[in-house]
């Protein structure tokens, strides 16, 4: 009777056709008739979220409480609620997005309005939802369910800190309401852990995870406007719509922008993006209205659209697992899909760059202990104290919390008391892991076996055999030649110069002399760099000149060239009169050499550097360290201040990059002191 009632719930969901598999049967006779917890981990396309939605539905019927999803992005989440409609089922969110709506939200769960009710997992250690709201839907719930499971495993390949809380809810549910986790990317060890953090009677349901509709291929080409050429020439040929992914989301405008040129329908998508920009480039994909959506992995978990026709990566992700993940959007509803890498020699700089925001290293975290010991600071207040970017302190807080190191209260942070130790050793074997997988990814890259075999075998997927369909096993490789006219076209687009930069116009707070908007009289014009370092174009020139241990010295003809090129196109509201240039300790010939050749070529006055009272200021992290250290540091000799005033005009101010933009910032302050009507920040290249 049961399972004739959950068949129903399912024809309802997905169409007269559908049929349980025996594992989704399973899973669901555990959660409804023994109220036990399950993880399933089963390919994308395979039915996760169908389990979830007919136990839900059975559990209803039986009068148990509504189901708590956790799931991890917006994207996700409306796609759910979607598919609860379908069902019959009365789905609700909790997230950054409506927070106008909580309250009402609140209301209709506790009337029995809401048979489901998704929340982030940010939301679990939200001071007032954990307190308040958290311990009575613990009580009532009918089925807890966690979505994309792999991120509770700091071994997982998208752990998230505030997914660790989940073993404290599921340690704190009362006896008899059962659990369900679901993953599609997680290898044996990732397996192992989510399960023992469930439980010990959890029950596993691991299936194979062949994907025969996907033909994976790897299409290697040396120079970043081949790939670009070759991707425009070969969308034409793709079927139907679909998803090109970028490590980077100047990468993903960049690549959008050309596209469209070239006139296809696309549109960037990444973490960045206008949430209602967002929500619109979905729907536009889902209804294919555009050729593909141009995104970051912000577009990973979870989008449903059966029909999608390819997914190309622009750049490879930093492991197999992450891959797998991602190309499991394509295909799901469709006889064939077309899957391709076009790998790129930046690749490896962008992983290091994702490897430097891991864990900080003990002393930093002790710092952060003993600067709580004091009371509740809020986390602007603690950067004035820790030296780390927000993401890293905000990430740090996460795992001590979760540790029980520290506690998220009204206000900030607050110290507990209770001893933590630092993992160096489970901290240096993450780091080991995520190294090894890049290897793996490499590899990837250059095997001569069948790709599809190759991911699942580093999935751990005992199935894992010979597709068949991949570029390897039949032989038919991609041609990776492109029209020489057309790379023309694409290095043209690349090499266009220029990027503006925003002026900073508010001070970090938690400095108490410094706060609110920066007076106008002090600040700085918008400015302009020749490039991102994460470009695609111009990124790669600017991240070999300006790297660690690259050697100083005048800047390049073709760099100079495209600095001028970038000045010329400058709509400034009144030309500069003279330029000055930060002060370089790592690259003064660099600096002063570009300062007092744009002088010269623009027949302005170059009047010099600004100076260091006792040297640079070193490195910080954070907006309110940078500025303290630099205030301390940075100083205008006499004969500028003299200089500078009579000029009598506005200056340009010459740098080789912009991190923070502090430095520009304060360097533009102490010019405007000295008398410059307006100051003007050029710099070679922006991190971001």
């Amino acid at each position: 009777m049961v399972r004739e009632a959950a068949e129903e719930r399912l024809r309802a969901l997905a169409g007269d056709h559908a049929r349980l598999r025996d594992d989704q049967w399973t899973a669901i006779e555990t959660l409804v008739l023994k109220r036990q917890r399950v993880l399933v981990v089963q390919r994308t396309g395979w039915g996760k979220s169908a389990v979830y939605f007919v136990a839900t539905a059975l559990l209803r019927e039986l009068g148990e409480g509504p189901t708590v999803i956790v799931s991890p992005l917006l994207a996700l989440m409306r796609n759910q609620i979607a598919a609860a409609q379908r069902a019959g089922i009365r789905a609700v969110t909790i997230n950054s997005a409506n927070t106008g709506a909580w309250e009402d939200v609140y209301a209709q769960v506790a009337e029995g309005e809401v048979d489901v009710l998704l929340v982030s997992p940010e939301r679990l250690n939200n001071p007032e939802f954990r307190d308040n709201v958290l311990p009575e839907l613990a009580e009532s719930a009918g089925l807890v369910v966690v979505d994309e499971a792999h991120c509770i495993s700091d071994w997982g390949h998208d752990f998230r800190p505030d997914y660790r809380r989940l073993r404290t809810l599921f340690d704190d549910l009362p006896p008899g309401i059962p659990v369900l986790a679901t993953t599609a990317t997680a290898n044996a060890r990732v397996t192992r852990d989510v399960a023992e953090q469930m439980g010990e009677e959890t029950l596993v349901l691991r299936g194979p995870l062949e994907r025969e509709s996907l033909r994976l291929s790897v299409v290697r080409l040396a120079t970043a406007e081949q790939r670009l050429a070759w991707l425009a020439q070969t969308m034409r040929e793709l079927p139907g719509s679909g998803i090109i992914y970028t490590l980077t989301v100047a990468a993903a405008h960049e690549i959008a922008a050309y596209l469209r040129e070239q006139g296809y329908e696309v549109a960037a998508y990444s973490g960045q993006t206008d949430p209602d920009e967002r929500l619109a480039a979905e729907e536009a994909l889902l209804n294919n209205k555009i050729k593909a959506l141009v995104a970051t992995s912000a577009l990973g978990m979870g989008f449903d659209k059966p029909d999608l026709g390819f997914v190309v990566h622009a750049g490879a992700p930093q492991s197999p697992v992450a891959y797998y993940q991602q190309v499991g959007r394509a295909g799901r509803g469709v006889e064939r899909a077309e899957v391709i890498l076009l790998p790129g020699p930046e690749d490896r700089a962008i992983w290091a760059y994702f490897a430097s925001l891991a864990f900080p290293p003990e002393p930093v975290v002790r710092a952060t202990l003993a600067a709580l010991d004091g009371g509740v600071l809020s986390t602007p207040a603690l950067e004035t104290r820790v030296d780390l970017s927000r993401g890293r302190l905000e990430m740090m807080l996460k795992v001590l919390d979760v540790d029980g190191a520290v506690r998220r209260v009204k206000g900030g942070w607050e110290a507990t008391g209770e001893p933590w130790a630092y993992d160096t050793e489970r901290y240096t074997r993450i780091t080991a892991e995520r190294r090894a997988e890049q290897e793996a990814m490499l590899g990837y890259l250059t095997t001569t076996e069948c790709r599809e075999e190759y991911l699942r075998r580093h999935l751990d997927d005992p199935a894992a055999r010979p597709c068949g369909r991949c570029d390897n096993c039949t032989g038919e490789h991609r041609a990776a030649e492109v029209a020489p006219a057309a790379v023309e076209v694409a290095r043209e687009r690349l090499a266009r110069p220029g990027v503006e930069v925003e002026a900073r116009r508010q001070w970090p707070t938690g400095i108490a002399d410094l706060s609110g908007r920066i007076k106008p009289e002090f600040g700085a014009e918008p400015g302009r760099a020749l490039g991102r370092l994460t470009d695609i174009g111009w990124g790669n020139r600017l991240r070999d000149l300006l790297a660690d241990g690259a050697p100083d010295g005048p800047v390049p003809d073709d760099v100079f060239g495209a600095v001028i090129k970038v000045l010329s196109a400058w709509e400034w509201r009144e030309r500069p009169v003279a330029v000055v240039n930060v002060p370089s300790a790592r690259r003064p010939a660099l600096v002063r050499g570009l300062a007092e050749r744009l002088a010269s070529v623009g027949r302005l006055s170059y009047l010099g550097e600004l100076g260091y009272r006792s040297g640079p200021p070193g490195r910080q992290f954070n907006s309110a360290q940078r500025v303290q250290a630099i205030r301390a540091t940075l100083m205008t000799p006499p004969e500028l201040g003299a200089a500078v005033a009579a000029a009598g005009g506005p200056v340009l101010l010459v740098d080789d990059r912009v991190d923070t933009g502090w430095t520009m910032t304060m360097s533009a302050a102490l010019l405007r002191h000295a008398g410059a009507p307006a100051v003007l920040p050029l710099a070679l290249a922006v991190t971001t």
